[in-house]
């Protein structure tokens, strides 16, 4: 996992742009959180690991920890310390460090284990594979993963158009040549498609799965993947 620190997204800083951004990113987010509710069946009793928490206190971040303030049976996993969201968060009911491939967690753990925007940030299709295995083995009933579709016309990370399209390794030129080092690594982004989440479920043997491909302004903008495991 990757904790994304600001000072990498200051690309094309311009008042009314990152005003749009937000609010089409809040938009998302909220469909996309209905969508979890239909999905997975979640209610107070869930027990739920969010895997890849934010250390911010930005609104525009750890949505999942703020839909679901009323229920102390939530967990929260990241790479770095939460030490900023404690408080915030204070119905969580623990807050693990550890590495979202291989977490040392118990199997079968929570009933959802639940991540958003990090598969992206893991590295290589390798690593993310091991990342939805660990997930998989984590969870005693639901998976709920949510990414950035690669093939949307705007990245949100560098919030640049298209040249995300080009093959990985112009792409990552680009970046560099742009002065966006940071998201020219293969360890820090690292965007998906559809067709690579079906490589991954072929990979690991998942046969019980939905993709719902998020449509926002006409094309798919994030890829959801459910994963129900009691029922493989």
């Amino acid at each position: 996992m990757l904790d994304i620190n600001y000072k990498y997204t200051y690309w094309l800083k311009i008042p009314i742009l990152d005003f749009f951004l937000k609010k089409v990113l809040n938009y998302n987010r909220q469909k996309i959180h209905e969508i979890f509710l239909k999905e997975t069946g979640y209610n107070l009793n869930s027990t739920l690991l969010d895997v890849g928490t934010s250390n911010t206190e930005d609104i525009n971040h750890n949505i999942i920890l703020q839909k679901t303030s009323n229920n102390h049976n939530i967990f929260s996993l990241s790479n770095t310390n939460l030490n900023k969201i404690e408080d915030k968060y204070s119905n969580v009911k623990k807050f693990y460090k550890a590495d979202g491939k291989n977490t040392g967690l118990e199997s079968n753990g929570f009933d959802i284990v639940y991540s958003s925007a990090t598969i992206e940030h893991v590295g290589s299709i390798e690593n993310q594979i091991q990342f939805i295995k660990e997930l998989y083995r984590l969870s005693k009933k639901t998976i709920f993963i949510t990414t950035p579709n690669r093939f949307y016309p705007i990245d949100f990370h560098t919030k640049l158009p298209f040249i995300h399209w080009l093959p990985k390794k112009i792409h990552r030129r680009l970046l560099i040549l742009l002065g966006l080092k940071f998201y020219a690594k293969e360890s820090n982004l690292n965007l998906l498609n559809y067709k690579n989440i079906l490589h991954i479920m072929n990979v690991l043997k998942i046969r019980n799965y939905k993709i719902i491909k998020y449509k926002f302004l006409f094309f798919n903008s994030n890829i959801i993947i459910i994963i129900n495991k009691y029922d493989q």
